[in-house]
């Protein structure tokens, strides 16, 4: 099993930046697919973005909206997530997930993190 720890959430004003970290346990990251999903108040956990360790290869939810970018660092098995132009309806708790096939979809991912706060106000 593969530990994940997410760190980078916060309180920020609309229209402002984060960066969210997920360190991973060592292997196998670089054989990897990890996604950041998101639940926000009362709705069910949905998904943000992947990315393919090896490779790199990206998708995003539609709602991001070129405003998010998901990134990873192999060698110090890190994903990241940089949000710009946050709005109040990104407020949310959100998990960084590792998985071996490249899927949006939440059942396709073995490993999740505890998860990190954003909150964005208006």
């Amino acid at each position: 099993q593969v530990q994940l720890v997410e760190s980078g959430g916060g309180s920020v004003l609309a229209g402002e930046s984060l960066r969210l970290s997920c360190a991973a346990s060592d292997r196998p990251f670089s054989r990897s697919v990890f996604g950041w999903f998101r639940q926000r108040l009362g709705k069910e956990r949905e998904f943000v973005a992947l990315i393919r360790a090896r490779g790199g290869s990206e998708f995003y939810a539609d709602f991001v909206k070129r405003r998010f970018t998901i990134s990873r660092d192999n060698p110090a098995n890190i994903v990241y997530l940089q949000m710009n132009d946050l709005k109040p309806e990104d407020t949310g708790v959100y998990y960084c997930a590792r998985g071996s096939q490249y899927s949006s979809d939440l059942a396709s991912y073995e490993d999740w993190g505890r998860g990190t706060q954003v909150t964005v106000a208006s």
